[in-house]
């Protein structure tokens, strides 16, 4: 699946959010300064947010943005739709479906993208920014699960997330 540069901004943006939840409004500058983001693209994606009644603006010196709602309730199949469209990166469920029953040469391939489809899907519906805050993701407990059944060791896979390098890994 594809994530857009704007999603990928969004995803970050929230991520910084919800570590501060609680502890007031943050700065569109520090979210900016601290994600290594451009502040005028970050501008635009928070006011989407915001229409989206995701997050919400506080005015004044101690101004900014917070999340509307806790990072348990946040999904990130939310914000990826809000800003990227459809989760789908083979089209959209209903289009795949009609393909499915109208071209039956090709019916096994489009059952395959669906297949994938409805999995990335899943796991972006069943995973909150306190999920990934803590380290997990729908995806990881069911893995674990079946590696825990075959006897296998675990292991984690380095995911790369362009932030600010200077920021170290504290978080």
């Amino acid at each position: 699946m594809k994530i857009s540069q704007k999603g990928l901004y969004a995803l970050q943006a929230m991520m910084m959010l919800a570590r501060h939840y609680n502890q007031g409004a943050i700065r569109i500058r520090d979210i900016a300064y601290e994600e290594a983001l451009p502040e005028k693209f970050l501008e635009l994606i928070l006011l989407e947010l915001k229409n989206a009644r995701m997050v919400e603006s506080v005015r004044g010196a101690k101004g900014g943005y917070q999340l509307r709602r806790a990072p348990s309730e946040i999904q990130l199949s939310e914000i990826i739709r809000l800003i990227d469209g459809p989760l789908a990166p083979f089209g959209d469920a209903e289009q795949l479906r009609t393909l499915i029953s109208r071209d039956a040469e090709h019916r096994a391939l489009y059952q395959v993208f669906l297949a994938v489809r409805d999995a990335a899907a899943k796991i972006l519906e069943h995973t909150t920014l306190a999920d990934i805050m803590n380290g997990k993701s729908a995806a990881d407990s069911k893995s674990a699960k079946r590696r825990k059944k075959k006897g296998e060791p675990s292991s984690v896979l380095p995911m790369v997330v362009h932030g600010n390098p200077s920021r170290g890994n504290n978080d």
